[in-house]
């Protein structure tokens, strides 16, 4: 009965760490230069800031186009999208909401659907 104790212990001390560093990633996207990346292209005004890791469409419904990581500063990353320099949040205020095995790692400061189709949840 104790070694089930410590084992059911064990098991639920191993989840709930699982749990903290995987929320301690939610609406982040961590970069460093020369990374590339599917964000938005509708320039400097566009309000959704998206990216991801996937193709796909923006939050406001324009195809993304590939990015090449230039820079990165603290909360966020100047990255080139054809051939002109843009500076995104890399926290966002919304991210794919497909789960912990998501594999699309989109973030966005506007709420729609991420590029796998699922909707973009708020991050909390």
């Amino acid at each position: 009965m104790r070694k089930a104790m410590s084992l059911i212990l064990g098991i639920l001390f191993l989840v709930s760490m699982a749990a903290l560093i995987y929320s301690e990633g939610q609406g982040k996207m961590t970069l460093k230069a020369g990374d590339e990346v599917y964000a938005c292209n509708c320039g400097e005004s566009c309000p959704c800031q998206m990216m991801a890791r996937q193709p796909g469409n923006c939050t406001c419904g324009q195809a993304m186009a590939k990015a090449k990581v230039k820079s990165v500063g603290e909360g966020t990353a100047v990255l080139e999208i054809g051939g002109k320099e843009q500076t995104f949040k890399t926290v966002g205020k919304y991210m794919c909401g497909c789960g912990p095995a998501c594999k699309c790692g989109a973030i966005s400061q506007s709420p729609g659907k991420c590029p796998c189709g699922k909707d973009m949840v708020e991050v909390k």
